[in-house]
């Protein structure tokens, strides 16, 4: 069940009490320190379990939180904590280490150990929750991994750090259900991640193995506006053969033909739906990856029921008159 953070019914005298009261219902227990008590000490947020993994969404000015010798020994089950860094400069203590984050980099720390975080320019993002036991890996090897940044110039920690963002930012996965299904992955990718930075080659292919499809994925959304995309790229830049990735995607019953155009045409219906009408329908064709405009045409009319210049037609007499009786088609 989701947790709702909010300090505003709270006294102002009494939030660091509840913060540390709903940090440790939902987490972990830590002594919670406002850089400024007073009305202005605010925090705001969701936390929600996603199968073996918990997400915690949310805004706070500036802070410390910790995590005393004590309290790293007060016989919870251990749990690694990865923060994603969205904005402004924050710092992870801990094993004497100190990760400086930056936006767009990623860290963790150990429940089991003592640590502090220091976000002294308040703090606007996610971070997520792990059991050791869903982690599978060492001890040790966790450890080693903590209060450094993972890189974002990592390919596998970019993708990782992505794939959390999108995670976080959709409500709808907060249930029972999806969160299964996207907790997994997610353990996976932070597995091959911690694995792979750290060197340990050994330990690092099964979450690699793990992750292929994601990873394929994710490389197909990133280069679908190039029209040489081929299955022979692709699998030239997982080091695997054209017949390894179409068995992937097969055992998640994807095509990649299939899923390629209709990612392409997702792309230049929106495209088409907020241009203006000069810019030519062949150019946005183009820019979407398609490389012959007859087929474009065909290819959009089977999948929206009208050609792409009936479907901009429509969006924008739409745009310009309220009557629903003009709603974009579905």
């Amino acid at each position: 069940m989701a947790i709702v953070l909010d300090t505003d019914p709270v006294d102002p005298v009494e939030r660091s009490d509840y913060m540390h009261w709903a940090m440790g219902a939902a987490m972990v227990s830590v002594e919670w320190h406002w850089v400024e008590d007073g009305p202005g000490a605010t925090a705001h947020g969701l936390i929600a379990p996603l199968g073996d993994l918990t997400v915690c969404v949310g805004e706070t000015t500036a802070n410390r939180v910790v995590r005393t010798p004590a309290l790293a020994r007060d016989g919870v089950e251990p749990t690694v904590f990865v923060n994603l860094q969205l904005a402004g400069t924050a710092m992870v203590v801990q094993q004497d280490r100190e990760a400086v984050l930056q936006p767009g980099a990623m860290a963790m720390y150990d429940s089991s150990a003592p640590y502090t975080l220091l976000n002294e320019e308040g703090m606007g993002g996610e971070f997520f929750q792990i059991p050791h036991s869903a982690l599978a890996l060492p001890t040790d090897l966790i450890r080693k991994a903590c209060a450094i940044p993972l890189i974002p110039d990592h390919p596998l920690a970019t993708l990782t750090f992505d794939y959390l963002r999108r995670v976080a930012a959709d409500p709808s996965l907060f249930t029972a259900i999806n969160g299964d299904l996207v907790g997994h992955p997610s353990i996976e990718l932070l597995r091959a991640v911690i694995t792979t930075q750290l060197g340990y080659a050994d330990r690092a292919a099964e979450p690699l193995a793990n992750t292929l499809q994601i990873r394929v994925l994710d490389y197909v959304s990133r280069h679908l506006r190039d029209p040489e995309l081929s299955a022979e790229r692709i699998a030239a830049a997982h080091f695997i053969s054209v017949r390894h990735l179409y068995k992937i995607l097969a055992d998640a019953n994807i095509s990649l033909a299939e899923y390629v155009r209709t990612r392409r045409l997702e792309a230049a219906r929106h495209e088409l739906g907020r241009s203006d009408a000069t810019v030519t329908i062949a150019s946005i064709a183009r820019r979407c990856g398609f490389t012959d405009m007859s087929s474009f045409s065909r290819a959009f009319r089977s999948a929206y029921g009208m050609s792409p210049r009936n479907w901009r037609g429509h969006h924008l007499r739409a745009s310009a008159d309220p009557d629903p009786s003009l709603a974009t088609p579905q």
